[in-house]
């Protein structure tokens, strides 16, 4: 790094840590006003799954989970406890690929009866010490609704059907089923016993990860039999659950055909990298410090393939009323475990267009997350945990994924006209309007005035995120990116600065 870099970097510092929120480069001239208008006519409902993450053991290739633990006073960190409430996930997902070799008998009951296992995707060996029953208290403490991914006979995959100690890994129907019974039983001997009278009342339920991802044991013919044999199994013991059976890989239409009676949600998953095949790309190592301008154009492009992942995921079952569920998903770019790319104000702007999408395909399109959720090392996690130790903090995604889930609506409107590099979506909760809305320009603010006709828009707030796009979000500037509250104007016109990310909440009345 050069002197001028240096003193850059020492200079947006020291601005931030004066005023409280990031100071951006010199603005170049705002784009000309222009007009923002959004229709106040409901859509469709939007589900408040949208902002979903998930926590899965990932062995020795990210802390993950084992670094969320206090294993000396048996409880999670409180940091770790503190970010997530602050972060709101509205649903925790228990599960992966972990799913496909996890018996969860072992994890449950006394610790020190709890047994060991070898972690098959991800390495090195699981303590257990973390199970059902601290998930769902982690699910408790941060407000989050627990989804659990049931093992789904391992996945049709040979290779995680036994370990290599030659313990089998798989788990039939009947075992998902005890699981159920397990946290949902007011009854249950077994849970009484491990000292837990009260029932967990787990709702949602997804059978499998990746069933259509490499298995050899079974087609979709099989998987759409054993989705059933699944369901009826576990609905015996809670007819009042949500499953979730798997429907990517084009396996959703005969999924749904044969076993939709059954299930509430079809899932798939979207891991992607925008740049996948372009070989001087700068989403990769650290080519992005060398052409910010490209790196800011190229991660922009990203809300292109997102939405087309998700809108041919839409048209499959366009003849069927089955919601979708994408219970995994994030920007998949090279040098995964330290992508530092995924570490810049840049890629929260890009995240932000992500969520954006969900909203637009929202009345399909029900559960859905833009990240993993914490760990050590990956750059994907909404939340990076410090080790040995140090402050749990968020990364870019996440601060956009917080302040979207803190202000946003139930139903879904339709932005008629906004100006050119303003990506906005809109939604309405009663008599309160929400926007979200992004500056896709890097260097360059954009001017709106926004009407929404039929509505008179009487008072409110603006809460937004701006910051040098190069920024790049780490555990000693964790906190220089934080939201700025501005009262909205009378006169509804706003100025949006470059490279920001802002929700808006607005009360209203009839005119």
């Amino acid at each position: 790094m050069g002197p001028l870099h240096q003193s850059r970097r020492a200079f947006i510092k020291t601005v931030a840590g004066a005023t409280g929120v990031l100071a951006m480069s010199p603005e170049l001239p705002s784009q000309s006003d222009a007009s923002l208008i959004v229709d106040p006519n409901p859509r469709f409902g939007l589900s408040p799954y949208l902002y979903m993450q998930f926590m899965e053991p990932l062995g020795t290739t990210d802390g993950s989970v084992a670094a969320a633990w206090d294993f000396g006073r048996d409880c999670w960190r409180e940091d770790v406890v503190e970010t997530t409430r602050e972060l709101g996930p509205t649903m925790l997902r228990w599960g992966g690929c972990l799913a496909s070799y996890y018996r969860w008998k072992e994890a449950v009951g006394p610790r020190d009866r709890r047994t060991p296992m070898l972690n098959l995707c991800w390495g090195g060996v699981e303590t257990n010490q973390v199970g059902t029953h601290e998930f769902l208290d982690f699910s408790r403490q941060v407000g989050a609704e627990p989804l659990i991914c049931v093992n789904f006979e391992s996945d049709g995959k040979s290779y995680f059907a036994r370990s290599p100690k030659g313990d089998g890994r798989s788990a039939g129907p009947e075992e998902g089923a005890e699981w159920v019974r397990y946290c949902n039983d007011p009854d249950s001997p077994l849970r009484k016993r491990h000292g837990h009278d009260r029932p967990y009342d787990v709702r949602f339920w997804q059978l499998g990860n990746e069933t259509s991802y490499g298995q050899d044991l079974f087609d979709l013919d099989g998987a759409i039999r054993r989705t059933i044999a699944f369901a009826k199994a576990m609905h015996r013991e809670d007819p009042h659950i949500k499953l979730i059976g798997w429907g990517d890989s084009g396996w959703a239409p005969r999924m749904i055909e044969a076993a939709g009676e059954h299930l509430d949600y079809v899932a798939f998953h979207h891991m992607f990298n925008p740049d996948e095949g372009v070989a001087d790309s700068p989403l990769q190592g650290i080519e992005y410090r060398k052409d910010p301008a490209l790196t800011w154009e190229r991660l922009m492009r990203a809300q292109e393939v997102h939405a087309a992942r998700i809108g041919s995921a839409v048209e499959e079952i366009a003849d069927y009323d089955m919601p979708l569920a994408m219970t995994e998903c994030h920007l998949a770019l090279p040098g995964r475990n330290r992508c530092e790319v995924l570490s810049t104000w840049a890629a929260g702007v890009a995240n932000a267009r992500l969520l954006n999408v969900h909203e637009r395909f929202g009345d399909r399109l029900k559960i859905a997350t833009a990240a993993d959720f914490c760990g050590t090392r990956w750059q994907v996690n909404a939340v990076v945990i410090p080790v040995p130790g140090g402050r749990a903090f968020m990364m870019p995604v996440a601060l956009v994924m917080c302040l979207y889930r803190h202000h946003t609506g139930e139903e879904a409107l339709s932005v008629e006209q906004a100006p050119e590099g303003l990506d906005v979506t809109a939604s309405r909760t009663g008599d309160r309007l929400f926007l979200h809305a992004v500056n896709t320009r890097r260097q360059q603010s954009i001017t709106a005035t926004l009407a929404a006709p039929g509505l008179r828009l009487t008072s409110g707030r603006l809460f937004e995120l701006a910051a040098d796009p190069e920024f790049e979000v780490f555990e000693t500037q964790a906190r220089e990116i934080v939201p700025r509250e501005r009262a909205w104007p009378a006169s509804n016109r706003w100025t949006f600065p470059p490279a920001s990310v802002s929700a808006v909440e607005l009360d209203t009345a009839e005119t």
